[in-house]
């Protein structure tokens, strides 16, 4: 559980989509304030007014008319009831009790808790200008209602030390806000990024898909073509003729509607495997071959009577997820054993299962991680068929993929 779980724990200027520097513009909602702000105020409150009492005990000391110390004691209730509104105008409530405190020391305390407001709330300008206004009231409420028992000199110095230890904890406050609100911001950017990253690589995918489409088809379609002009320009051909042309006619429409529905496409370079033949579920051999020859230990366990037999578009949906699957054990956990499954038959589909133990040690993250498995799950859905990965209980990795083939 985190914390933007527990919005209540923020302050409101933090759950404020505007962001906390924003003072808000003219008619615009404001936050309302969370339990955290409830309980900082009241806390302000209640500090402000034990300074205040201690002002006044030293009011009594110094021989004061029961008038002044009355008049000390409304001025304080009003400053320490004033925080309340230290939120909405920060700068505006500490340059007023700056002022009035000047002659009035029960004020100090709530003047100094209004000048943190203002540096956890506003910029450095308006913070160092209200800094140095509260320095001037300090110093000539020592020359006007000097503390009993102590020098001018002192009370300036004190002043001036009280007003930097406020603002610099203000200042510290409004800091591990900026920053956690920077964080925030950079957390959001980079799932926004992510889902644009996995958009593109479905299209990168359905754009493949379109390409072989054209590669696959091609050559049905074409022959489906001379068929039928062959007997269209010799419509006084042999009956066994027309029908031997019209089977193959019917045998090529049906192959192609079925490569239509089940075809997913193959991800390659335009420019190293546009001439050479596709890959089929036959030339998996192969494919673990090259792997064991890079160095990799692949076991091959198929169950296929007749890996040939199985219709081209599938046999090319096996291959690239069998080949995705080595590759992410190559990158993710190198060194380690894998394992590939080929199972099944006609009428019951055909199962593609890669598992590989867990990697030796730490593994660095491997940039533009999981675009791979985002294209196998479109090829494996675009062909009707089910994708599914994870990881293992030995920690491992695992993908397998059922894809439909019909009898």
């Amino acid at each position: 559980m985190t914390r933007t779980d527990l919005p209540w724990l923020l302050p409101s200027a933090m759950t404020d989509p505007r962001g906390p520097e924003l003072p808000g513009d003219r008619g615009a909602p404001r936050p309302r304030r969370t339990v955290r702000d409830w309980a900082v105020d009241l806390s302000m409150f209640l500090l402000a007014a034990g300074i205040g009492l201690l002002a006044l005990e030293s009011s009594e000391r110094a021989g004061n008319t029961e008038t002044v110390v009355l008049l000390d004691l409304l001025t304080g209730v009003i400053a320490c009831c004033a925080l309340w509104a230290r939120r909405r105008w920060p700068v505006g409530l500490a340059v007023a009790l700056a002022v009035l405190s000047m002659p009035a020391p029960v004020m100090s305390g709530a003047s100094l808790l209004a000048l943190f407001g203002v540096a956890v709330h506003r910029p450095l300008r308006p913070v160092l200008m209200v800094a140095g206004l509260m320095f001037l009231s300090g110093s000539v409420q020592a020359l006007i209602r000097p503390e009993p028992g102590a020098s001018v000199v002192v009370s300036v110095i004190a002043t001036a030390v009280l007003v930097l230890l406020v603002t610099g904890w203000g200042m510290l406050v409004r800091s591990r806000r900026q920053l956690f609100v920077a964080l925030r911001e950079r957390a959001v950017r980079a799932e926004a990024e992510a889902g644009l990253r996995a958009e593109q690589a479905q299209r990168l995918a359905r754009e493949a898909i379109a390409r072989e489409m054209h590669d696959v088809l091609a050559h049905r379609l074409t022959l489906l073509s001379v068929h039928a002009g062959a007997l269209e320009f010799r419509p006084d051909a042999p009956p066994p003729e027309v029908a031997r042309a019209a089977g193959v006619i019917r045998d090529s429409a049906h192959e192609a509607l079925q490569d239509l529905r089940m075809i997913i496409g193959v991800l390659r370079a335009p420019a190293d495997e546009g001439n050479r033949p596709q890959p089929t579920l036959a030339t998996l051999d192969t494919l673990v071959a090259e792997s064991r020859e890079a160095g990799m230990k692949v076991t091959l366990d198929s169950r296929v009577e007749d890996p040939s037999a199985v219709p081209a578009a599938i046999g090319r949906t096996a291959f690239r997820i069998a080949q995705e699957g080595l590759t992410n054990a190559r990158k993710h956990a190198p060194g380690t054993e894998a394992v590939v499954e080929v199972s099944g038959g006609a009428g019951k589909g055909l199962t593609v299962q890669i598992r590989n133990s867990a990697p030796r040690g730490t593994v660095p993250r491997v940039p533009g991680s999981g675009q791979g498995l985002i294209g196998l799950t479109e090829r494996a859905a675009l062909a009707g068929g089910r994708f599914e990965h994870g990881a293992t209980g030995d920690g491992g990795f695992s993908l397998r993929a059922w894809l439909p083939w019909t009898a």
